[in-house]
């Protein structure tokens, strides 16, 4: 069977796509750029972009010979044209009309368990399932609780895994009773995979959810036990406060804090009395307790690594932030006569000390705003270091006596340069 799995570069869509490709099935990777891991005989790439294939004509070329589509686009934050409605909605619409008109045997949507009214993400998500269901062809919807895996994490479990390693103390929303329905993406990967083969599930939409109802913190602490940290101090934070920080972070617009995870927390998210039960008749599959699952991967440094570095990384991106722009701004109102010195000991002309002051500090203030927009943290790392680098050498150089300064001021570039350096390797924190 030749399936197409959308979203395949995804934190669910490539485990869903390693499952199908395991279960002896060809897998078309369709996303928008191909990934370094993709190639052998069972795996073809096609470039798609759900911000830009709107129209079904845009879907239809990449469908020819495709038996199956399984859709595992989604986003939970949303960011100018990333935003919910035309990813979950409209290009979701196109590609299941494409589907349709180009004879795909079968539909598969991963959706989202919740209610509408939590969030855009939620509401969505839903609508784009009420489109599929209403399509003469042979579809199922999954719509899943909290996906979770000891390989990994990304988004949503990120942020919780990092909420389980924090040190000392357990930090829950209120009183940590919030419920969820936890199971892994391995086993999602699995029902997918039956889902494909099997008529029982055809035209089904199902709660996808593990075999125990588990209050946050429970869930928390479990990954905390399994990271091999030792038992905390459990903190109730108040809910105006985590609500507040939820709104904050999404004001900031990136990252997982935000008002969908905070919304879909408090109401809990929980499949319907019998979802278990009718998942496992419709697709012959059980999904396993969540310490079962975590008794067979143990945890690594890498893990505690990821874990509580998870929180840092905004607070570093910040921090390096607020030095450079406050540099560029003490550069800028402070005195020129001061400058002059250090300038004519390097031995440049007194004339030019303005341009090399003003410069500078201009470059700074820039580097600094820009290293709080999300996009380009990258980049202005990489210039960070070579600006920290070239005004270390310059002056270490040209003015040894610098090095010896009450205060420091050119020896702590040598933490500034590892810090900056530090969150360039954090790289992505979902």
């Amino acid at each position: 069977m030749r399936v197409m799995v959308t979203g395949s570069g995804g934190f669910i869509g490539s485990i869903v796509a390693r499952a199908i490709s395991a279960a002896g099935h060809h897998v078309v990777y369709a996303q928008r750029k191909p990934s370094r891991y993709i190639g052998g005989e069972c795996f073809e790439f096609v470039s798609c972009d759900f911000t830009k294939d709107l129209e079904s004509d845009a879907w239809i070329p990449r469908l020819l010979d495709i038996d199956a589509v399984v859709n595992c686009v989604g986003i939970l934050r949303a960011r100018r044209k990333n935003d919910f409605e035309r990813i979950h909605v409209t290009a979701t619409r196109a590609l299941f009309d494409a589907c349709v008109a180009a004879g795909v045997a079968r539909i598969i949507q991963i959706s989202a368990l919740g209610d509408p009214e939590d969030s855009s993400f939620i509401a969505s998500k839903h609508a784009g399932d009420r489109y599929l269901t209403t399509l003469d062809t042979d579809w199922v919807v999954l719509r899943p609780s909290v996906v979770y895996t000891p390989h990994g994490s990304y988004g949503g479990t990120s942020l919780l895994r990092a909420m389980a390693a924090l040190p000392l103390a357990l930090a829950v929303p209120g009183d940590g009773t919030q419920q969820i329905q936890p199971l892994s993406a391995e086993d999602l990967a699995e029902i997918v995979v039956a889902t494909l083969q099997s008529d029982t599930a055809s035209r089904k939409l199902l709660e996808v959810v593990g075999p125990e109802v588990l209050s946050l913190r429970e869930y928390l602490l479990a990954f905390r036990r399994w990271l091999q940290l030792p038992d905390p101090l459990v903190l109730r934070v108040p809910l105006a406060l985590v609500g507040a920080v939820s709104w904050v972070g999404e004001w900031m617009g990136s990252g997982s804090v935000g008002l969908t995870m905070y919304r879909m927390l408090q109401r809990g998210n929980v499949g319907s009395a019998n979802a278990f039960q009718l998942l496992a008749e419709s697709t012959g599959c059980r999904p396993r307790r969540l310490d079962a699952v975590l008794m067979e991967v143990p945890s690594f440094v890498q893990d505690r690594w990821h874990a509580r570095l998870y929180f840092v990384r905004p607070f570093l991106r910040l921090s390096i932030a607020f030095v450079w722009i406050v540099s560029g701004l003490i550069g800028l109102l402070h005195p020129l006569a001061d400058a002059e010195r250090i300038v004519t000991e390097l031995g440049v002309p007194a004339v030019a000390t303005p341009w090399l002051v003003y410069g500078a500090s201009v470059v700074n203030l820039g580097l600094g705003f820009s290293l709080l927009v999300a996009r380009f943290v990258a980049l202005v790392g990489l210039l960070m270091c070579i600006s920290l680098l070239a005004y270390t050498l310059v002056l270490g150089i040209g003015i040894p006596s610098l090095w010896i300064e009450p205060f420091g001021g050119l020896l702590k570039n040598i933490v500034l340069f590892p810090a900056v350096l530090a969150l360039l390797a954090m790289g992505d924190p979902r």
